[in-house]
């Protein structure tokens, strides 16, 4: 059986990966990062996702055995107005010591005047795989339109701004089980799992 170690103590994250495998009939065990010897400081440096999401997964690779996997994300929402922007920066888009509150103001105030035909992004995940000969990243992408307030109290982040074309709610107003169907970190799991069955793990 292959291991795959999780850059990440969430357990919703950890729970959520190791049931899409058992579903996929994948023969993984998932671990977190205190079983490969706990998560070391990563500096995210990278301009892209995808340098950040490998950046994590190599820095955990370090503390833990040759033999296994390594598996890292990163995400956050690009809006077109705004050149792509937050970006690679959307958890601290405010400053360093913002919030979501203060993130989410800062967005609608730079597209105070926008047209909503204009107001499109994305929520973006990027799924990165390391291990002996591997390295992999799996990109998945969810489309919508940024709204002029906030709509919702459910979800984080850019949820109550971001309203999905699949959806007629934001990202803070749906269930969470119609989340995960369209979500930018489900599709990019499917892309992964698609890839591990290809293995024949």
């Amino acid at each position: 059986m292959k291991t795959i170690y999780l850059a990440s103590g969430n357990a919703h994250k950890l729970n959520e990966l190791q049931t899409a495998l058992n579903l996929a009939g994948l023969s993984v065990r998932v671990c977190g990062p205190n079983e490969a010897g706990g998560m070391p400081e990563v500096e995210e440096t990278g301009s892209t996702f995808e340098a950040n999401s490998l950046l994590k997964a190599y820095g955990l690779r370090e503390v833990g055995p040759l033999d296994a996997w390594y598996l890292a994300d990163d995400s956050g929402i690009e809006i077109d107005a705004l050149g792509g922007r937050p970006g690679v920066i959307s958890a601290r888009y405010a400053g360093l010591e913002c919030d979501d509150e203060a993130n989410n103001d800062k967005v609608l105030a730079e597209l105070e005047g926008v047209p909503v035909s204009e107001r499109g992004g994305r929520f973006r995940c990027v799924l990165a795989l390391v291990g002996e000969g591997v390295e992999e990243t799996f990109s998945g992408n969810c489309e919508g339109i940024l709204l002029e307030e906030r709509k919702g109290t459910g979800g984080f982040g850019y949820d109550p701004l971001f309203h999905p074309v699949e959806s007629v709610f934001t990202f803070a107003q749906i269930s969470l089980d119609e989340k995960a169907k369209i979500s930018h970190r489900a599709r990019a799991l499917t892309k992964l799992i698609s890839w591990l069955k290809q293995q024949d793990v």
